[in-house]
């Protein structure tokens, strides 16, 4: 079984919230969750982000991947990808901004010498 760390969307409409869960890869976004292990609340000022830590190391040390949002998440709190505390002076990996492509050159704009 694929278990993966992601989010449930719980909350009335166009009032979103979000359970944080350990669910089966393969179920639905709001299917039944193995276990719940916190939530987020993204309207509040700042946004509201409540994480078991200790249950997500479990379940990341048994297998569970969690998915791109979470692990935003887990970063926002100071826990990195393994559930472990990140280190406080390490600089964050960042991609490298793709370059801008030249325009072509126009065959009339060429100067005779």
């Amino acid at each position: 079984m694929a278990v993966r760390i992601r989010l449930s969307r719980v909350g009335a409409t166009k009032r979103p919230s979000y359970r944080v869960i350990a669910i089966d890869s393969r179920r639905p976004r709001d299917g039944r969750a193995l276990e719940i292990l916190g939530f987020y609340n993204p309207l509040t000022d700042p946004a509201t982000v409540h994480l078991d830590a200790d249950r997500i190391r479990s379940w990341i040390g048994n297998g569970a991947r969690p998915s791109e949002t979470v692990s935003k998440l887990l970063r926002q709190v100071g826990l990195n990808e393994s559930g472990e505390a990140a280190a406080a002076d390490a600089a964050p990996a960042r991609k490298p901004k793709p370059r801008a492509r030249k325009a072509p050159a126009k065959a009339g704009a060429k100067a005779s010498a």
